[in-house]
C-alpha cells in the first residue's frame, strides 16, 4: 500500500511547540503534533471502494495488515505527521473559547495521481491537548453513524466529508449514552474519515477572538492558496478584496450545502460554528436524522430538545448567522462592514432562489414562476398537518396518478385517519398542481425520470442506523456493508432491498437511537 504525503497545512502554518497531550490553552499555534492511541485488537469491519479511490487505493490495499494497522492509527506510514487541530467556535450560539479536535487526528495529507490532496482523519483515535475532560475515543454506535452517512450523503449528491474505513479497535469505552447517569462500556471503534481539508469557520474565530492577527492571516492565505486558488486569478493574496472574495465563496458553498440538506430531508443537528467547513461541507456527523414524518420542528438532538435551535427548519437561518460570525473573524483582515454585510444579503438571496430552484425540481418543474411559491407553501403545510413521511410521498408523487387514493395505497402517512378537510385540501393542491405541469412541455415520463433523479428512494433513516448498529455490537456487520451498497444508488428502484424503503417502523418512533440522539459518542 503506497501513499503520497505532502502535509501542507503543517509545513506551512503555525505549530505548538509543546508535544505533550495535556490539555491545555494553545495560543498562536494551528495545531498540536500527537499520535493516535494503539488499539489492543483492530478489525475491520467496512471500507469504501469509492473513497478509497480518491487516494489510489484499491479493494487488496483495503483488505490488507498495512491498511488496518495505519487506520486502526496503530503504525505510522512513511510521511505521515499526526496531529490535531485548534479551532474555537459559538455552540448553540454562545461563545465556548478554544474547542480543537478533542478526539479526532490527522494523519496527514495525501496527494493523488490526479494531483488532488486528500487529508485523512482518524475520529476516535484518543487523547489530544483538545480533549478537556474526555477520553478523545469514540464507541461503534457513533462510528457506524459517521461513516454511512458520510457516504450516503456523498452518493445522494449532498457535499460532504468522505469515509475511507470503519474499524473496531478491540477496546471498551465507558460511556453515559443519555447522560443520565447509567454509564456502561461500549466497544470502540475508529473511523477514517476524509475532506480537502478540516478547516472550519471555527479555526478563524479562535485567533480573531484572542487577537492573534498574525496567525488568523497566515490561515487565510493559506486557505485561500490551497482551497480557493482562482481567487487569485482577480486579487492579490493577502488584500482586504480577497479575503471578501473568499468570504462569499464560503457563504455561497454554505448556502448549497443547506439547500441540499433540505432536498433529502437531512437534519444536522450540531450546527455549532465548528462544525461548519470552509468547503460547505457537511461535516462532523453526530445527533443527526433524518425526517420521517415531514416536521419542520424537529431536531435530532437531545441537547437541543428545549430550545430547537438546530430544527429541520431553522437551517438556514443558522448557517446564515454562522456565517456573520466568520465574517466577525475576517473582519480584522478587511477592516470594513459593507463588502462582507453585501456577501451576507446575498447568501440570502442565493438561498431563496436556490431553495424554489430545488422545489421545482422536486416537483418536476423545469422552472420556476412568480405563483410557484405558493404552490410549494402549500404543498409543506400539507406535508406538516397529515404526518407525511417526506421520502416516500416525493416517490409517489412522480406518477401519472394523482389522488389521495394513490398516496395512501403508497403508505406515504403514519396515520392514514384524515377528516374531509385534509382530503379537500390535498384534491386542491394536487388540481393546482396538475394545471401547473400541463403549463411545460414535459411528458409524464420525462417529469416522472426526472423527479426520480432528484427525490432519493433510499435515505440513511435513523431506524435502520440503529438495526446496523444493533446487529454490529453483536458481532455481525454484514448490514453495515449491505446498507452501504444499497446507498450507493439511492435513486434506483433496488427491488431486492425494497424492505430498506420502508417507513419508519411503529416501534422505532420514540426508541433511542431511532428518534432523538445525544452527542454521547
Amino acid at each position: 500500500m503506497q501513499l503520497k504525503f505532502n502535509n501542507r497545512f503543517v509545513n506551512e502554518l503555525p505549530a505548538d511547540p509543546n508535544i505533550a497531550k495535556t490539555r491545555r490553552q494553545i495560543n498562536h499555534a494551528c495545531y498540536s503534533f500527537v499520535d493516535p492511541v494503539k488499539t489492543q485488537k483492530p478489525a475491520l469491519v467496512s471500507a469504501s471502494s469509492e473513497a478509497a479511490t480518491l487516494i489510489d487505493l484499491n479493494k487488496e490495499d483495503c483488505n490488507s495488515d498495512a491498511f488496518l494497522n495505519a487506520f486502526s492509527g496503530n503504525q505510522r506510514l512513511d510521511g505521515m505527521q499526526p496531529h490535531a487541530m485548534c479551532y474555537g467556535g459559538h455552540q448553540f450560539g454562545n461563545w465556548a473559547g478554544q474547542l480543537g479536535d478533542g478526539r479526532a487526528i490527522v494523519l496527514g495529507e495525501v496527494l493523488n495521481q490526479q494531483a488532488e490532496h486528500w487529508t485523512l482523519q482518524l475520529k476516535g483515535a484518543g487523547p489530544t491537548p483538545y480533549s478537556r475532560t474526555a477520553d478523545g475515543l469514540a464507541v461503534l454506535r457513533s462510528s457506524v453513524r459517521e461513516y454511512l452517512c458520510s457516504e450516503a450523503m456523498h452518493h445522494l449528491g449532498v457535499p460532504t466529508t468522505r469515509a475511507l474505513s470503519l474499524i473496531t479497535t478491540g477496546d471498551q469505552v465507558m460511556r453515559d449514552m443519555l447522560y443520565d447517569g447509567n454509564a456502561e462500556y461500549e466497544p470502540g471503534a475508529v473511523v477514517c474519515r476524509m475532506a480537502p481539508s478540516f478547516i472550519r469557520f471555527g479555526s478563524f474565530q479562535i485567533f480573531a477572538s484572542r487577537n492573534e492577527i498574525d496567525e488568523l492571516r497566515s490561515l487565510t492565505e493559506f486557505t485561500i492558496k490551497h482551497h480557493y486558488p482562482s481567487l487569485l486569478e482577480d486579487h492579490e493574496l493577502g488584500s482586504a478584496d480577497c479575503v471578501t472574495a473568499f468570504f462569499n465563496e464560503v457563504c455561497k458553498a454554505t448556502v448549497t450545502m443547506v439547500v441540499e440538506w433540505a432536498r433529502v430531508g437531512f437534519v444536522h443537528g450540531v450546527m455549532n460554528t465548528d462544525n461548519m467547513s470552509i468547503h460547505g461541507l457537511t461535516i462532523d456527523y453526530g445527533p443527526y436524522g433524518w425526517l420521517d414524518n415531514y416536521d419542520p420542528e424537529w431536531t435530532p438532538n437531545t441537547t437541543d430538545a428545549s430550545q430547537r435551535r438546530y430544527r429541520f427548519g431553522q437551517q438556514a437561518n443558522i448557517a446564515l448567522w454562522n456565517c456573520y460570525q466568520l465574517a466577525n473573524a475576517l473582519y480584522p483582515l478587511i477592516e470594513a462592514t459593507e463588502p462582507l454585510e453585501e456577501a451576507l444579503k446575498q447568501f440570502q438571496s442565493n438561498f431563496a432562489d436556490q431553495w424554489q430552484a430545488m422545489m421545482a425540481s422536486k416537483l418536476g418543474l423545469k422552472d420556476v414562476l412568480e405563483t410557484d411559491g405558493k404552490l410549494f407553501e402549500q404543498l409543506e403545510s400539507l406535508l406538516t398537518s397529515a404526518e407525511t413521511d417526506m421520502t416516500r410521498f416525493y416517490r409517489a408523487l412522480a406518477s401519472e396518478n394523482l389522488s389521495y387514493e394513490h398516496f395512501v395505497e403508497r403508505d406515504v402517512y403514519y396515520d392514514d385517519n384524515h377528516n374531509q378537510e385534509f382530503h379537500d385540501q390535498l384534491n386542491n393542491w394536487l388540481t393546482a398542481y396538475q394545471t401547473r405541469l400541463e403549463q411545460q412541455d414535459l411528458s409524464c415520463e420525462q417529469r416522472i425520470s426526472a423527479m426520480n433523479a432528484v427525490n432519493p428512494k433510499y435515505v440513511f433513516r435513523n431506524y435502520l442506523a440503529q438495526l446496523a448498529i444493533d446487529k454490529s455490537e453483536a458481532g455481525d456487520h454484514s448490514m453495515v456493508n449491505e446498507l452501504l451498497d444499497v446507498f450507493r444508488n439511492p435513486y434506483m428502484e433496488q427491488i431486492e432491498f425494497e424492505h430498506y424503503a420502508a417507513k419508519r417502523p411503529d416501534w422505532a418512533r420514540t426508541k433511542v437511537g431511532c428518534s432523538m440522539l445525544s452527542c454521547s459518542s
